[in-house]
């Protein structure tokens, strides 16, 4: 039983048919990938498995437990947390008290050594903490989205266009660190523009195109095939 499987899901905005039988699953421990063009589904994916669209059709599971029909929060507290395209985070609060709320599911009390983690993951957030989070530079606010996803213990971290906007040098942290958190213990559902960059860490891809899946393999085996290559990874 895998840790993460979406089965023939259709997603609708109005009447555009956003996602068209899209089938997919993460094993616990794994990074999955799924790459993508503009506007082939991707967010629209991870904001369907987070509850925040509704399919009209199809099935998500968590460990064997069927959570499509459940509300966003309901599904965080079960264990899948998302940090969103574009960072938003709760830029007139502190740092940590962004982290505070990434936490707000919880309903045991959060242990120090959680905050610690997100810290250690992220020294520049330590250093911040009283810092109102909008005035943070977009890197930061990056890092403060993961960790304030990460304050929710999930078993599964959806992560959407972390490298987006990013110096090519935090690019290359971010990244890192994603790695860092898969070998902590958490398995990963990454969206990324940056196919390269996500087929180097990941196990296995998936290829969206208009909203159906169109390829998967392993993900060394997805960054030798020439049409990815030519498609998503600059090659001729």
């Amino acid at each position: 039983m895998a840790l993460l499987e979406i089965r023939d899901i259709h997603t609708y905005y109005g009447a555009i048919h956003a996602l068209r039988g899209v089938t997919m699953s993460v094993e616990e421990g794994e990074i999955v990938t799924l790459i993508g063009s503009n506007g082939a589904g991707k967010s629209t994916t991870l904001r369907t498995i987070s509850g925040l669209l509704r399919p009209r059709q199809g099935e998500i599971h968590l460990r064997g437990k069927r959570i499509d029909g459940l509300r966003p929060h309901e599904i965080v507290e079960l264990g899948v947390c998302q940090s969103p395209e574009g960072r938003r985070v709760f830029a007139r609060m502190t740092v940590h008290e962004n982290l505070e709320m990434g936490a707000f599911s919880r309903r045991e009390k959060v242990p120090t050594a959680d905050y610690d983690r997100v810290y250690d993951l992220f020294p520049r957030l330590r250093e911040r903490t009283a810092q109102r989070a909008g005035t943070l530079s977009g890197g930061e606010q990056q890092m403060l989205a993961i960790g304030r996803a990460l304050m929710s213990a999930p078993k599964v971290l959806l992560l959407d266009e972390p490298s987006m906007g990013l110096a090519p040098i935090l690019v290359e942290q971010i990244f890192t660190i994603i790695k860092t958190i898969n070998e902590s213990g958490t398995t990963v559902l990454l969206v990324e523009q940056n196919a390269l960059m996500a087929l180097g860490i990941a196990n296995r891809g998936y290829i969206l195109q208009s909203g159906e899946i169109v390829l998967t393999d392993t993900a060394a085996v997805l960054a030798g095939n020439e049409a990815v290559q030519r498609a998503y990874l600059g090659g001729d």
